[in-house]
Parts: structure tokens; sequence; C-alpha cells
């Protein structure tokens, strides 16, 4: 229904636009943390249990990788960054939060919309049978708006920010986490290289043994029996190689795929474990490990989101309230719409008390609060969970570390009493058994050796994930 306007309708409709606008902005303006929310308390150790070099801290770098100094490396771990697919994933999932974030804003702001009618029609004029032709014309402004007193509409507008930060610290750890894999299979398949080139290695070693016992044999200073058992030893290297081929295809399509390439296009095709530098990781304070883990922002954002959907759950128990306004002309001529005498405006309040829901708004306070609780657990677990990271990733690389240590002194013994049993087996001072034990022995602990290098790059690369990989929490929302 419409209503002629009076002289003073321009006022009016100013002001209900600015009433309109003005609750707007306050309502984006108290757009904050509710009050009822702490920071859970979970106090972390003074220090480390695993000795590290207090004196001189140094949290890793962003490119934390380039402190292995492998131009291979670095140019893989380039490839992830633009063409893994989970990682693809998760910034799609960080623009998916985005547009939610954006889509619950909108009810913090007016609704503002126009429209245009034009009509022709013939009806007849009451009590005078007489029928009238004529049009009406009726360009409309309309703006509306819920009050948002309980703060509800802010509520749901800080669960979704909150939501959208979760899913950008959700990107960074997945980052961390291909970054992490591509370093650890990388040296994996340079362990597994190093192996195979130790395996084949010893074969000729022992397949060189071979050939002399059977020229001793033939010359009747060695026995079929020392022969047998120089075969035996040979075999059982030989055997080992199939496998070791094997796992470094599997290595390298495992990098292909983190990555984002299919796997005929990555071969390692250079390189050892001995190229690789050792960075020295020195962590700081545990107290300072927190702000830079992302899983645990990312477990904190969730559970500011989870608060604020308490609050969004809570406000459904009140009232709504809705301002609408419109204003605009209507004439039955085009040459009188846009005169004074042809406004028409509307304003209006609307008021809605949810009074029996079936239980589905307690049930949605209870849900959230329930959820809220899962979520507080899973942020306690992921404090602790990055605290023992690190206690972890610490102990390894330094245990390893010495292994390999004590490994190369046991690798460069036996090469020591291979060499003196070979010469001593040749000049008949020694049997053949003795010379079978020690090349045995050389066999295993290099090979021991590739793998005691793997485990302590490994365990380097699990330390600068467990701190991290550099990251740090900027300023909050």
């Amino acid at each position: 229904m419409l209503f002629p306007q009076p002289p003073t309708v321009a006022r009016g409709r100013f002001r209900a636009a600015a009433l309109l606008t003005g609750a707007a902005l306050l309502a984006l303006g108290a757009c904050t943390v509710g009050p009822w929310y702490h920071k859970p308390s979970i106090l972390p150790p003074e220090t480390w249990t695993t000795a590290s070099n207090p004196a001189a801290p140094e949290w890793p770098a962003l490119d934390w990788w380039r402190g292995f100094k492998s131009s291979d490396l670095d140019g893989f771990i380039g490839q992830a960054e633009t063409a893994n697919d989970d990682l693809r994933a998760a910034i799609a999932r960080v623009e998916e939060a985005d547009a939610q974030r954006r889509i619950a804003l909108a009810p913090l702001l007016p609704a503002v919309g126009a429209s245009a009618d034009a009509t022709r029609g013939r009806q007849p004029v009451a009590g005078t049978g007489v029928y009238q032709t004529g049009n009406d014309f009726n360009p409309l402004l309309t703006a509306s708006y819920e009050l948002d007193f309980w703060g509800k509409n802010r509520a749901g507008y800080q669960a979704a920010a909150y939501t959208e930060k979760a899913s950008r610290f959700d990107r960074t750890t997945i980052e961390l986490t291909v970054l992490s894999g591509v370093a650890t299979t990388y040296f994996q398949t340079l362990e597994l290289r190093d192996r195979l080139r130790i395996a084949e290695s010893n074969l000729g070693n022992a397949n060189e043994v071979l050939r002399g016992l059977r020229l001793e044999e033939r010359a009747g200073t060695a026995t079929a029996l020392d022969v047998a058992q120089q075969e035996t030893v040979a075999d059982t290297v030989n055997a080992t190689i199939p496998p070791l081929r094997e796992q470094l295809r599997q290595s390298e399509d495992a990098l292909a795929i983190l990555v984002g390439s299919t796997p005929e296009q990555v071969a390692v095709s250079r390189g050892q474990l001995d190229d690789i530098a050792l960075p020295q990781v020195r962590p700081g304070l545990p107290s300072e490990l927190l702000a830079r883990r992302p899983d645990v922002a990312e477990a904190e954002a969730q559970l500011i989101a989870a608060n604020a959907n308490i609050q969004a759950a809570r406000a459904a128990f009140f009232p709504s309230i809705s301002l609408t306004a419109n204003g605009g002309y209507e004439s039955a001529a085009l040459a009188t719409l846009l005169t004074p005498a042809s406004r028409v405006w509307l304003i209006g309040a609307d008021l809605t008390q949810p009074i029996f829901q079936g239980g589905a708004i307690l049930g949605q306070y209870r849900y959230s609060q329930a959820r809220y609780r899962e979520l507080l657990a899973d942020y306690h677990k992921a404090v602790i969970s990055a605290l023992a990271n690190v206690e972890d990733a610490l102990i390894a690389a330094q245990q390893t570390e010495d292994q390999v240590a004590r490994q190369r002194q046991a690798t460069d013994q036996a090469r020591r009493a291979y060499r003196f049993a070979d010469a001593q087996m040749h000049a008949g001072t020694i049997n053949v058994l003795t010379l079978l034990n020690t090349e045995t022995a050389l066999f295993t602990a290099d090979d021991a050796l590739a793998q005691a290098k793997f485990a302590h790059l490994q365990a380097l690369v699990s330390l600068y994930q467990a701190l991290g990989g550099g990251w740090q929490e900027s300023t909050s929302l």
C-alpha cells in the first residue's frame, strides 16, 4: 500500500538511511572476541630436556632447507611450492574460508536494493460501471537492517573470521609438512643411491676375491669349500641389489608426487649424502615455541571460532529486531513521475521472538558448548605435542650425530681389518674363514654408515619441522 509523501519526506528518508548506516557501523566496530574467552594457560618447561646450545639460540629461517647447501634440493622445494596438490588444495580452502567470512559479514550491514515497476491496465471504476485504462510507474529504493542487540550476527562473523584464520594456519602447516617431506624423501633417495653404490662395489670386491680363490683352487692352495663360502658371500651381496633398486625407484616416485610431477619426470641422477651440509640447529626457549607453530595457532583459532559460535547460539534465544525502509516515486504518467507530489516512503520495524522450535535452539547451544570443549582438548594436545615433537627431534638429532661418528669409526676399522686379512690370506698366514668374516663385517658397516647418515639428516629435517620451519605468528585479527 502506498501513501502520499508529506513535504518533510526527504529529511525523513535521509534520517532513516543515517540510522541504518550508523547502526551497521556500531555493529562492525564491536567485532571483537567475547569477554568471557580466555586463552588456555599451559605452562611450557623452562628449558629443553635434551641439552642444546643455550648461549647462541637461533630459530630456523623461513628458507631453512638452504642450510643443507644442495641446489637440487632447492629446485625440488621450489617446484613443490608451486605444484604440490596438497598445497593447492589448502590454498583453495583458504579462499573458501575467506568467501564464508564475507558471507558472514553481510548481516552486519544494511541490505539495500532497488526496483522499478511499469504497468498498464484496464479496470472498472467502483460504482460507475465504467472501465478505465491507465498507467502506473513505481521506482523504489529499499533498505533493511537487523539490529544486533544480542551480538548474534557479530559472533557469527567472528566465528567465520577465525575459521578463515585457522585455514591460513592450516595452509602453513601443510606447506611445512610438504617441504619437510620433499627434503626427507630427497635424502632417502640419496641414501638408497649410496647403498646401491656400496652394494655394487661390495659385489665387485666379493667377485674379485672369488676369482682369486678359484685360481688358488686350481693351484691347490685353496679348497672347494673356500670357493663355495666366497660364492655364498657374493650371492648374498648380489641379492641385496634388486630390493635397493626397487626402493630407489619408489622413493623417486614419492618425490615426484610431492613436487607435483609424473614419475618419469623425476629422477635423481647425481649426488650422495656426503655432499649434503649439516646445519646446526639451536632452538630458543620452549616458551617461544607456541608462537612459532602454525598447528598450535590453528588449534587456538578454531577454539576462538567455537567460542564465538557459543555466543551466536546463546543469542538465538532472544528476539530479533529488524528495521525496514523504502522510498521512491509513483505516478500514472512519466511526465509527473519525479515531481515532489509523486514521492512515496515507508518505514517499519519488525520483532520476532522464538517461542517453540522443538528443542533446536537449545540443541544448537549445547552442541556449540560441546564443540568448544572438544577443541579445547585438541588445543591442549597440540601444545603438549609441539613440545614433545621438539624434544624427540632434539634427542634424535643428537643421538644420530653420535651414531654417525661411531659408525664411521667402525667402518674405518672394518676396512682396515679387511685389508690386513686380505694381505695375510694371500701370504698364507690366515685361513679363508677369517677373510670372509672381515669381508662381511666391512659390507655391513658400509651399509650401516649410509643408513646412519640418512637417519641424522632425517632428524634434522624433523627438528626444523618441530620448530615451525621459521614461521612466526603475526598480529591477530
